[in-house]
Order: structure tokens, then C-alpha cells, then sequence
């Protein structure tokens, strides 16, 4: 019962509910009700119509039968024992009114007591009456068979003795109506009654299958008072559940109250009956399954109508999870009832067609919730976005919420229909996962639109930096908690990465601006002092390095990187301008020399600020290495290891590296190109460097 308890503090402005209250102190007992007269109108006479001239006739026909009664003495002893256990002593006080004990002293069991008597011993409840009335009823049948009395006198003595089973009912029912407010002793008179009621009936059934009845008596039985209980159990799980509670300061429903009040109630009830009503029952009663398939029953049909009306998908959901967790986990599964309902064979609060129908609903519901939820994310950001409103700092990062808020919402959802059931949980994740790609492709382009129109606001680079630092949330659930294969992981980080991607783009124009003129120097200098010309650039960059601290550091190392692959590439793009051309093997050393300490320098920068690519470290010196030597053959070997490394070194890199070696023949040239006509077997590259590098 927690879990079914605690689902409602996920629902907004609801608190816990307290653990099930101990029946004896519970606010809502087991049917309490007076509906002990509506038993009586199902007797065909009234007890009070038959009775009160009872006692004078009586006396005249026991003279007539006293020989009859000699006989069978001892009989109605034995059978008196089964209702007289529970009876006092002279002295003691009665399990029912106390008060009134000396009105019906003790009497040998031979003899009965008379009409009057038992009359008035049922009218204050004394079960202990049940024996000498079945007395009565059996010495009328004998009397009846051995002739020993009229038609009309058997009418009329038989019409005394349903008068007195209808007060027996009436007081019987009534208290398996309410046995929380009766004493244990008292069910078990009660019970102990009705099963003898039963054995009775079963006997009389016996009997109509034999020989003829006793000529003169109405048949009487089957009475049928243990289906009056079932009627009667079922009687009462409709009022118990068809109650509503009272509106509440949690927020719920009223669909959301009824299901509490109801699966509560059932829970409550049921665990009472298998606590303090089945130790008391005869176990062919089977009474703990009565009054499971009378209140699952119940509660069924107050499912069904509900779902004949126009349910909100709250409510929607909510049904579902009590159908499919609450109801059969929570309840008929816990540990009190689950052992008393092996073998009963309840099925399920609704049909399966209805089930899922219902499931159709929830997802689409869902997916439409959830759709509506994260533009209005997207829209409250941008607006924050276009207001110039700073950014959150969070442990020296910029932060946005919106991450969080929309993995929590597209979470919630899986979170919900997995708490249904998890095949639910399963239909609805595909559907969850292509509502966040939805999501992320407005978001680039929300985001694009950003980079595009707002230039001049004072935050402008803080948010870039902060929607840049949103990728990594994101991209974690996508790669790790939600588990996507490929071909759909790929849909969903391919906004992320345009959006990164434009970000640093964004962030580093300005300094990559600042460059350019510097390294146009190597050139324009015709190479003559390359070390004084990159210590400028080396320290331009590392001027505006602090401006990249408020990156996550996975992206402030992705950002160097991008910076580290624009040294390179800037530099080799200078390298092949074709403007230099050494005709002496000495001119050549002495500029790969310079080229060699130069790749040295940059390398050693960009891996004390963090940039992680390694893989650049090749491109120049090996660049320098071909520079220098001057055996075609040597640098053949040298160019097919640089192709493995860069499958993107074309020959139109190659040819203007080449030029400026002034000493190699054109043949020479010629034949080490064609060393990138053989397949080295390398790999498309995962990173550019020579695409995007032109070359004249």
C-alpha cells in the first residue's frame, strides 16, 4: 500500500497519505447499516404479525405430542450442544444483554422452550435461540409425518415457526452486515448458525430427491440464508465503494478521491475479513473470497462507468495505474491478502480491449503533453535570450536550466508509463526519444536565430556560452541513461553538434580575426623571421584565453582544440602559398629547422591550455621533414606516411610543398606524386585538416 500511498506526491500539490489506520479506529467500518428490516421483507410472514399469539396454543399442542418428545429427548440434547456452547451458566452474564438473563433460567434439555420465549430471547439478540427453534422445526416435521396433528393445525404451528426464523434472519444477517462492531463470540454464533442453516438446507435437499415429505407442511427450504450473506456481503461492498469522499486540499480529482477512497477501502475491508472473520468461519465458507469477488465486483463496475465518460489525461492515467499496479500489485498482492487469494480467480478491473484502449489514450496523451511542455521551455529561454538577461553562474559556468527542465519533463513521461506497467514503459520510449529530436532541432534553430539577430546585446557571448555548456546534459542521456542505438543517437546529437559547433564558431570569429593579419606576415616577409611572427600569435591567443574559462571543461577543451587545428591549418595554408622557393639544399634545412621549432611551439601551447589533439602533432614537423630532405626516394617514403596520417593530403598540397624545394626536377616532382596514387590503405579521416586547406 506505500507505493500506491506515495505516487500522489507526484502529482501537483498533493501530500503523502498516512499508512491504513487499524480497523477497530478506522474512520469508514465494514457496512454499519439497518437494513435488518429489508432482510425481513424477503421472509413471506412477519415474525411480528405471527408471534404474540403464540404461547397459549403452543401449550395445548406440546400435551398432545409429550410422549412423542420422551423419545427423541437425547437427540435434541446432542443437537442443542451445537448452538449452547456459547450459554452461561445460572449467575453469569449473557453474551448478548446481560440485563435480561433472568428471564429465561436454564431447563432440562428435554424441554422446549415455549414460542413466547424464544421470541423474546431473539428479540435481544440471543443467538443461543437458534438450537430449540430448529427443536421446533423438527418436531413439527415428525408430527407432521406421524399424523399426529390436522392440516390446519400443521399450517398454523408451521406459520409460528417461520415467523421465529425470520427474527433468527433478521438478527444473524444483521450481524454479519456489521461484524466489526460485534464481539468475536458473537460472529461465531452467528456463523456457527448459518452453517447450520446450510447443513440443513443440504439435508432437506437430500431428502427431496427420496420419498415424498410430511403431508400437511409447506416446503420451507432451502431457506438460502448463506446466499442472503453473499447477497448481502455484495450489498454492502456497493455502498462501502460507491461512497465518495469529501473534496480535498491535496488537488486531487474527484476521479483521483474516488480511485484513493476505493482502493483503500477494498484494502482496509479485506485485510479486516482475513484478520478477525475468517478464524471465525467454517473454511467451506470460503468467506475471504466472498468478499474479494464481491468488492473486486464492485469496484469494476464503478471503473467501467467512468470509463464511459470523458476522462482528462490525468485522470486517464490514473485509471490505468490502478489497473494495471496499484490494484494487483498493491492490494491483492500484499502481504496480509496475497496468501488468502491464491486460487481466487479475480482477472482484471477492466476487459484487455479496454485496457488498451486506454494505453492508446495515455500515449497519446503523452506525447502531447510533453510536446506542449518543451516549446513552452524553449519559448520562456528565448525570451530570456533576447531580453539580454545574464545567464545563471554555476560553480563558475554559465548554466541555463533548460537541459535540466526538459530531461526532467521527457523522464517524467517514461517514469509514468513505466510505473503503470513496463511494456507501457517500453511503447512509450521510441515515441518520448522523437519528440526530444523534435525538440532539439527547434532548439538549434532557435538558437541559430539567437546568434544571428542579437549580436550587440551585453550578454550575447555569455548565453552562447551557456547554450554551448546545455550540449552536455543532453548528450549524456542521450549516449548513457536512455540507451539509443545508433541510427537514432545520431538523429538526436546532430542538433547538438550544429549547436556547438555554431557556438565556437561565434566565440572565436573575433579572435580568429585578429589573426589573420598576423600570419599573412609569414608570407608577406618571405619567411625571414616565422619565430617573432608566431610568438605574436601565441600571445594574441593567449590573451583571450580567459575569455573560454566559463565553458564546461569538456567543451573548453573541444574549443582548443578547434583553436589548435587553426594554428596548424593557418600555417600550412602559408606554407603553401607557393611564394618561397629555396633552390639550395642548405635554404631548405634552414627552413625546416624554423618550421620544426615553430610546430614545437605551437604543440607545447595548446596542450598547457588543454587541447586534446594529438593528432596534429605530425602535421608540421613531418611537413618540415620533406622540406628538409633531398633523396626523391626518401621523401617518397616520408609523403606515403603522411597520407596514412592525413588521407586529405592531396597532390595539390603535395605540388605546393614541393615548390619549394627550387632543386627538384619536375620529374622528380612528378614521380613523388604519384606516390598518392597508391591506396595506403588508410581510412576516411574522422577530423579535417587538408580539406580545409585550398591550394592554387
Amino acid at each position: 500500500m506505500l507505493k500506491m500511498l506515495t505516487f500522489f506526491q507526484g502529482l501537483p500539490g498533493q501530500q503523502p497519505v498516512s499508512g491504513a489506520p487499524d480497523f477497530p479506529r478506522s474512520a469508514q467500518k465494514l457496512p454499519s447499516t439497518s437494513e435488518a428490516e429489508s432482510e425481513a421483507s424477503m421472509s413471506e410472514t412477519s415474525s411480528e404479525d405471527l408471534v404474540p399469539s403464540l404461547e397459549v396454543e403452543v401449550a395445548a399442542d406440546r400435551d398432545e405430542e409429550e410422549a412423542g418428545k420422551k423419545k427423541k429427548s437425547k437427540g435434541l440434547a446432542t443437537m442443542f450442544s451445537v448452538f449452547t456452547k456459547g450459554r452461561k451458566k445460572k449467575g453469569q452474564p449473557s453474551l448478548a444483554e446481560t440485563e435480561s438473563e433472568s428471564e429465561s433460567s436454564p431447563r432440562p434439555p428435554a424441554q422446549l422452550p415455549t414460542v413466547e420465549e424464544l421470541k423474546a430471547d431473539l428479540e435481544r439478540g440471543r443467538l443461543e435461540a437458534a438450537g430449540p427453534l430448529l427443536a421446533l422445526e423438527l418436531e413439527l416435521q415428525e408430527a407432521a409425518a406421524a399424523g399426529l396433528a390436522s392440516e390446519e393445525e400443521l399450517v398454523r404451528r408451521q406459520s409460528k415457526v417461520e415467523a421465529l426464523y425470520a427474527l433468527l434472519r433478521d438478527q444473524v444477517l444483521g450481524l454479519l452486515r456489521r461484524p466489526l462492531e460485534a464481539a468475536p463470540e458473537r460472529l461465531r454464533q452467528a456463523l456457527a448458525v448459518l452453517a447450520e442453516q446450510e447443513r440443513q438446507d443440504r439435508a432437506a435437499a437430500a431428502a427431496a430427491a427420496g420419498p415424498p415429505g410430511c403431508p400437511g407442511l409447506a416446503a420451507t427450504r432451502p431457506r438460502g440464508w448463506l446466499q442472503l450473506w453473499r447477497d448481502g456481503v455484495a450489498q454492502a461492498a456497493a455502498e462501502r465503494l460507491s461512497r465518495r469522499p469529501a473534496a480535498d486540499a491535496e488537488g486531487r480529482t474527484e476521479a483521483e478521491r474516488a480511485f484513493l477512497h476505493m482502493g483503500r477501502t477494498v484494502k482496509e475491508d479485506l485485510e479486516a475479513v482475513v484478520e478477525r472473520l475468517k478464524p471465525l468461519s467454517p473454511a467451506d465458507f470460503s468467506v475471504v473470497a466472498a468478499y474479494a469477488e464481491s468488492y473486486h465486483a464492485e469496484f469494476a463496475a464503478q471503473l467501467a462507468a467512468l470509463t464511459q465518460l470523458e476522462l482528462c489525461p490525468r485522470d486517464t492515467s490514473m485509471l490505468l495505474l490502478w489497473v494495471q499496479n496499484l490494484y494487483p500489485n498493491d492490494i491483492l498482492n500484499s502481504p496480509k491478502l496475497s496468501p488468502e487469494l491464491q486460487g481466487v480467480r479475480l482477472g482484471t478491473l477492466l476487459p484487455q480491449t479496454q485496457i488498451r484502449l486506454l494505453e492508446a489514450t495515455f500515449l497519446s496523451n503523452e506525447v502531447a503533453s510533453i510536446r506542449e511542455l518543451t516549446a513552452r521551455a524553449l519559448e520562456l529561454e528565448s525570451e530570456r535570450w533576447t531580453k539580454d538577461e545574464a545567464p545563471q553562474r554555476l560553480d563558475g559556468r554559465c548554466h541555463s536550466e533548460l537541459a535540466i527542465d526538459i530531461i526532467q519533463i521527457i523522464s517524467q513521461g517514461q517514469d509514468k508509463a513505466e510505473s503503470i506497467t513496463l511494456d507501457l514503459g517500453t511503447q512509450i520510449k521510441p515515441l518520448l526519444l522523437e519528440e526530444l529530436a523534435r525538440f532539439l532541432r527547434s532548439y538549434q534553430r532557435a538558437f541559430d536565430e539567437f546568434l544571428e539577430r542579437c549580436r550587440q546585446l551585453r550578454n550575447y557571448r555569455a548565453n552562447v556560452i551557456a547554450n554551448i555548456n546545455n550540449c552536455l546534459p543532453f548528450r549524456t542521456s542521450v549516449e548513457q541513461r536512455w540507451q539509443t542505438p545508433p541510427d537514432l543517437r545520431s538523429s538526436l546529437l546532430r542538433p547538438l553538434n550544429e549547436l556547438k559547433s555554431h557556438g565556437f564558431d561565434t566565440l572565436l570569429q573575433s579572435l580568429f580575426g585578429d589573426l589573420k593579419p598576423l600570419f599573412k606576415k609569414f608570407t608577406q616577409t618571405r619567411w625571414a623571421a616565422p619565430q617573432q611572427i608566431l610568438e605574436e600569435i601565441i600571445s594574441a591567443v593567449a590573451e583571450r584565453m580567459p575569455e573560454f574559462s566559463e565553458l564546461q571543461d569538456c567543451f573548453r577543451e573541444e574549443l582548443l582544440e578547434a583553436v589548435h587545428l587553426h594554428l596548424v591549418k593557418e600555417y600550412i595554408t602559408r606554407l603553401c602559398k607557393r611564394r618561397l622557393v629555396l633552390k639550395t639544399a642548405e635554404q631548405q634545412q634552414q627552413l625546416a629547422g624554423l618550421v620544426q621549432a615553430n610546430a614545437q611551439h605551437i604543440q607545447q601551447f595548446c596542450a598547457q591550455n588543454g587541447s586534446p589533439a594529438t593528432w596534429l602533432h605530425h602535421a608540421l614537423p613531418t611537413l618540415a621533414e620533406i622540406i628538409r630532405l633531398q633523396d626523391p626516394s626518401a621523401i617518397k617514403i616520408e609523403v606515403a606516411t603522411y597520407a596514412t596520417l592525413y588521407p586529405d593530403f592531396s597532390k595539390g598540397h603535395l605540388s605546393a610543398i614541393l615548390a619549394i624545394k627550387g632543386n627538384l626536377s619536375s620529374s622528380d616532382a612528378k614521380s613523388i606524386r604519384s606516390i598518392l596514387d597508391i591506396n595506403t590503405g588508410a581510412h576516411e579521416p574522422s577530423k579535417a585538416l587538408f580539406s580545409l586547406i585550398k591550394v592554387g
